[in-house]
């Protein structure tokens, strides 16, 4: 069935302590989670090595300032995200990098503070090439109507959007849209990819591409592709997104 559808154009510091994380602002349940995200930001910075045995839960207490009852939750949740691995008697120490969750939101958003933003943003392209295209194609085969109108309402909303945060949270809202539209369970967690990744690239490009509408335009094809049904024609609209993007990046590199 192909339906016909009208697309219009149109950031706790402490000063006290070398390494303390405002601990006395941290509410109730809170600070282990700040604990967690220090330790984390540290690891994926590269202060801790894979293997490298981390202080024991005391040291972390003077560090950040805390009861050893934080600092152990704080590691329980950096273990259940393969960031580290504890056994008792041993202590802890951080597991290779093929074990980190990166699907995890708290993990990418450390990754993403630790690392250069240009690394980022290839890393990001180089996932999108790998990924999109094919979300796009099980779009076009396997949407819905209503998804159907779900897209194209995101892709009006991009159109209407004014402020640079607007375009962004609807540019992140048609990816997640597409993504939804696969109706594959096992991609579902890459929808934290697309808003955490995504979004931080977006942020960058948006105000740096003097080509908005082309980029709106290249949008608009690949809702034409899913809308006629068409597995092709929205895996190459998709590859021609990601490539405008490309460029967007590369040209900005030679301006430095």
């Amino acid at each position: 069935m192909c339906r016909k559808v009208s697309i219009k154009g149109n950031c706790m510091t402490n000063k006290r302590r070398t390494g303390a994380v405002g601990y006395r602002d941290a509410k109730g349940g809170n600070l282990h989670a700040v604990i967690a995200r220090k330790i984390g930001e540290r690891i994926l910075g590269g202060e801790y090595a894979p293997g490298s045995l981390l202080p024991n839960e005391a040291e972390w207490g003077r560090v950040f300032g805390a009861s050893r009852t934080a600092v152990r939750e704080a590691i329980k949740s950096l273990t259940a995200k393969g960031i580290i691995h504890s056994r008792p008697k041993v202590g802890s120490r951080v597991e290779p990098k093929s074990r980190w969750n990166m699907l995890d939101r708290d993990v990418l958003s450390w990754h993403r503070t630790a690392v250069d933003r240009r690394h980022f943003l290839h890393s990001t392209q180089e996932f999108r090439r790998l990924v999109e295209p094919g979300i796009a194609e099980l779009a076009a085969r396997k949407r819905t109507s209503a998804q159907v109108d779900q897209l194209v309402s995101a892709l009006e909303s991009m159109k209407k959007a004014k402020t640079h945060d607007e375009v962004v949270s609807a540019d992140v809202a048609f990816h997640e849209t597409l993504l939804a539209s696969a109706n594959n369970d096992l991609l579902a967690p890459f929808g934290i990819l697309i808003d955490e990744a995504l979004a931080n690239l977006f942020d960058f490009t948006t105000s740096r591409n003097p080509h908005y509408k082309q980029a709106l335009k290249l949008h608009e094809n690949i809702v034409r592709a899913v809308v006629a049904e068409d597995p092709a024609a929205a895996r190459t609209a998709m590859l021609a997104l990601i490539k405008d993007t490309d460029q967007v990046i590369e040209s900005l590199g030679k301006k430095r």
